[in-house]
């Protein structure tokens, strides 16, 4: 805590500061870089001039702290502290983090594990509280309930931002009691959108509830239509759903404000390229001004958020900054949080590691199954078949022929087609949905995963029933996390914490899920993030084909729908 005469004092340039960084600054108030002292007292930014004392000389440009404006951190794989050893380096200070995956397995005891880890790290994680825990009730087994009552109570701890993605977006604009009470519990606090292809009067309603923003958006259309509404869109750039290059040239210096970067499902082989400098990076190759590029992840995120001493530099400020070479690399040299240099070719402060409870170490309860579980016998000439959009979590609907061997139906690698299943891992049953999947590329075994948005049933993909057992298997004795099969294991990632998450390092954990993407290859997987891609097919609030452990839905029409086609 500052003391406020000293801070004055320091400001006017009687006191000595802190910190003093010397050099160029980027001011994202004007677009303008400016040359001129930088005065740190404490953790706050005193002022910018002219001032006397030890100086730091930057080698490069100082922007703000980067800020994230939406992500889930479960989805890194990596505990809080190895994901602050990964993207500190790239200047990121700031995250606003939805723990809704883990909520969906563990409850408000996983969300307190997730808060309590981030507290004493050297980085901003303001939470957003989970608003859609399940994603949507009837179509899944899931592991856990957040009621209006939590929210209420949630939103009285200490550094939460708002509530999170309201997933359940027909059920705002049908005005669901349940949904709505969520909302209610949330006034006054930033609540956050989630509407893929909302548009007309529906999105009207969804708006009018309160709802600020969405990350959803995949064409410009949609984008500009929610921008004039007054939303506020969050230019999305994850390892698989990549919206920035459709969306980014819409944005120019009249509506720049209303949009924000953000990373929402991040995996660390991608991480390398870097975090919020790298989605720079790619706003200033699409043709976006640099200091455009930055202020939507500085900035207009920190305003979006209500945080009004955050991303800028000026006084009054957070002292939370980074030093870049340039702005069109956007590579990071230096880092400094709360006034502090904290990373400048090696990270200078400690990282503490916060232990997960016991009971999110052992949630991995999937029933005994043999081969005769993931059968499909046949009961009709067209299937119904989930079929992959490359680079997309949405997919498409499409009527298929497949093979039949000995009255089962069966996955045909000339199509590619691959059988799917999804199987309930929180120990309430033997739900198993079945079906076909058009798009991985497979010509052989099998991959399997306890990540399965957003419910995360166990999910596995594979082209013989066989490797699909063993597959499923080993996540049971992992107590979750990946594999991939032929015949035997060829690669795995044991993801202990709520079957989510990695308790091995950054590095190891990279390193692994390579080994499992090359051995994913050998089986023929052509896509490039094929865990990922796998852990949407079993989202029902995401058009146009998913499928739970309770089978086939069509998300269109929010209903389930049969394997076989009967018209």
């Amino acid at each position: 805590m500052h003391n406020l005469k000293q801070l004055i004092e320091v400001a006017r340039g009687d006191r000595q500061p802190d910190l003093i960084l010397s050099g160029k600054i980027l001011s994202v108030f004007t677009g303008e870089i400016i040359e001129s002292d930088i005065a740190v007292y404490r953790d706050i930014i005193a002022g910018i001039g002219e001032y006397s004392g030890n100086k730091v000389e930057v080698d490069g440009i100082v922007l703000p702290g980067l800020m994230d404006a939406h992500m889930h951190i479960e989805s890194t794989l990596l505990t809080p502290s190895e994901f602050v050893k990964a993207v500190l380096p790239h200047g990121t200070t700031s995250v606003f983090i939805d723990p809704h995956e883990i909520a969906n397995v563990s409850g408000i005891r996983g969300i307190e594990y997730i808060y309590k880890a981030t507290r004493k790290l050297p980085l901003n994680f303001f939470l957003m509280i989970p608003s859609c825990v399940p994603a949507i009730k009837g179509f899944e087994t899931y592991g856990a309930e957040i009621s209006a009552d939590d929210v209420s109570e949630i939103m009285k701890w200490e550094g939460v931002a708002g509530l999170a993605e309201v997933m359940n977006f027909p059920g705002v604009v049908s005005a669901d009691e349940e949904v709505l009470k969520k909302i209610e519990a949330a006034r006054g606090k930033i609540i956050d959108g989630h509407s893929p292809g909302l548009t007309g009067n529906a999105l009207n309603a969804y708006i009018s509830a309160g709802i600020m923003s969405d990350h959803e958006c995949i064409t410009a259309e949609e984008s500009i239509e929610k921008v004039r509404r007054g939303m506020k869109v969050m230019v999305r750039e994850g390892s698989v759903a990549r919206n920035l290059k459709d969306l980014i040239g819409i944005v120019n210096e009249l509506n720049s404000d209303n949009f924000l970067l953000a990373s929402d499902d991040l995996l660390p082989v991608d991480m390398e390229k870097g975090h919020m400098n790298y989605r720079l990076r790619l706003c200033v190759e699409s043709g976006i001004k640099p200091e455009v590029a930055v202020k939507m992840a500085t900035l207009n995120t920190a305003r979006y958020f209500m945080l009004n001493d955050l991303g800028a530099i000026a006084p009054g400020y957070r002292a939370d900054m980074v030093v870049v070479n340039d702005l069109k690399s956007f590579e990071v040299n230096t880092v400094i949080k709360d006034g502090k240099i904290v990373w400048d070719g090696h990270i200078r402060v400690d990282i503490e590691y916060f232990e997960p409870p016991r009971e999110i170490m052992e949630s991995v309860k999937i029933p005994e199954l043999g081969e005769d579980d993931l059968r499909i016998p046949v009961r009709g000439e067209l299937c119904r078949v989930i079929e992959l959009i490359p680079q997309q979590i949405v997919t498409r609907k499409v009527e298929m022929n497949l093979p039949v061997k000995n009255g089962f139906t069966s996955p045909d690698k000339e199509l590619d087609v691959a059988k799917i299943s999804v199987i309930d891992r929180h120990g309430s049953g033997k739900h198993i949905g079945l079906g076909f999947v058009k798009g991985f590329g497979l010509k052989k075994g099998a991959i399997a995963s306890s990540v399965a948005h957003d419910s995360h049933n166990c999910i596995c993909v594979g082209m013989n029933d066989s490797d699909m057992l063993t597959a499923i298997r080993r996540i049971e004795e992992m107590h979750g996390g990946f594999v991939v099969v032929d015949g035997e294991i060829k690669a795995e990632l044991p993801l202990p914490v709520a079957g989510l998450i990695s308790s091995l390092s950054y590095e190891e954990v990279r390193s692994r899920l390579e080994k499992l993407y090359d051995e994913a290859k050998k089986l023929g997987v052509k896509i490039e993030h094929p865990f990922t891609a796998l852990s949407f097919l079993a989202l029902p609030v995401i058009p146009e084909l998913k499928i739970t452990d309770f089978g086939l839905v069509d998300v269109n029409s929010m209903s389930f729908v049969e394997l076989w086609v009967t018209e």
